[in-house]
C-alpha cells in the first residue's frame, strides 16, 4: 500500500511539475506575444540563409589568421587581469578571511553589481568611452572575468579546511598571514582551474565582442556580414568554430589534470 501510495505521489508530482511548466510556457507566449505561426512561415528564410553560408570561401582564410591571434591574445590577457584582481576581491569577499561580515556584505554586493552587467552591453559602453580595439575587448573581458572568478573563489574559500586557520590564529598570525599561509595554499589548484575555465568561455565571448567594435575576429565578421559576403561569413564561423573546439579540448585537458 505504501509503495502504492509513493508510486501515486510521484505521478501527481510530475504531473504538477509539467502542469507548471505549460503554465508559465502559456504565460510567458502571451507576455512577449510570441507568434509561433509566423516562426513556421519564416522556415523558408532560414533555409535560404543557410544555403548562402553553403559555399565558403576558403581563400579569404589566411587573412583570418591575424584577427584570431588577436582575440586569443585579447582573451588571455583580459582573462589574466580579471583573475588578478578578483583573488584579493574574493578574499574580502568572505568571513573565513575577514572575519567581519559588514566588510564581506560590502564586497559581495559591488561583486553582484559587476556580475548584473551584460558583456554586450559592457563593450558597448567601452567602445563609446575608449573606442574601437582590443584595448575595450580587453577591459571588458578583465571586467567580466573579474565578477565571475571572484564569485567561484570566495565560494571555494568557503568550503576550505579551517584547522589550518586556527593554528595560526593561535599563534598570532594576523588576517594577511593567515590569507596567504593557510588559505591560498588551499585555492591554489582552484585558482589554476578557474582561470582555464574562465578563459575558456571568453575565447568564445571575444569573437562576439568584437561584433560591436571591441576588436578581434568578431570585426571581420560584422564586416562581412554587413557587406554581405557570406561566403565570408561561413568560413569565419567555421574558423571560429575549429578554434573554440581546440581552446576548449586543452583546456578541459589542463582543469583535469589540476584536480
Amino acid at each position: 500500500m505504501k509503495i502504492k501510495d509513493t508510486v501515486h505521489f510521484q505521478w501527481y508530482k510530475s504531473f504538477f511539475t509539467v502542469a507548471l511548466i505549460a503554465l508559465c510556457l502559456g504565460v510567458s507566449i502571451n507576455a512577449t506575444e510570441a507568434n509561433f505561426k509566423q516562426l513556421i512561415g519564416n522556415i523558408g528564410q532560414v533555409q535560404a540563409f543557410l544555403n548562402k553560408l553553403a559555399n565558403p570561401d576558403f581563400n579569404y582564410l589566411p587573412k583570418l589568421v591575424t584577427p584570431m591571434v588577436k582575440t586569443l591574445k585579447m582573451s588571455a590577457v583580459g582573462t589574466a587581469l580579471g583573475v588578478l584582481l578578483a583573488i584579493p576581491f574574493s578574499f574580502l569577499a568572505t568571513t573565513v578571511v575577514t572575519g567581519n561580515k559588514i566588510i564581506t556584505n560590502i564586497f559581495r554586493f559591488f561583486l553582484n553589481i559587476i556580475r548584473t552587467v551584460p558583456n554586450l552591453l559592457l563593450a558597448a559602453l567601452l567602445v563609446a568611452i575608449i573606442g574601437i580595439g582590443e584595448a575595450t575587448g580587453v577591459v571588458t573581458i578583465a571586467i567580466f572575468t573579474f565578477g565571475m572568478v571572484s564569485q567561484l573563489l570566495y565560494e571555494a574559500i568557503e568550503t576550505i579546511d579551517l584547522a589550518p586557520l586556527e593554528a595560526d590564529e593561535a599563534v598570532g598570525a594576523n588576517k594577511l598571514k593567515i590569507a596567504v599561509w593557510a588559505v591560498w595554499p588551499q585555492i591554489m589548484s582552484a585558482v589554476a582551474s578557474y582561470t582555464f575555465y574562465a578563459f575558456e568561455i571568453n575565447v568564445r565571448a571575444s569573437t562576439v565582442l568584437g561584433y560591436v567594435g571591441a576588436g578581434g575576429i568578431g570585426v571581420k565578421l560584422n564586416e562581412a556580414l554587413g557587406m554581405f559576403k557570406y561566403q565570408r561569413v561561413s568560413i569565419i564561423i567555421l574558423f571560429i568554430f575549429a578554434v573554440v573546439v581546440v581552446v576548449d579540448t586543452v583546456s578541459e585537458a589542463i582543469r583535469r589534470r589540476l584536480k
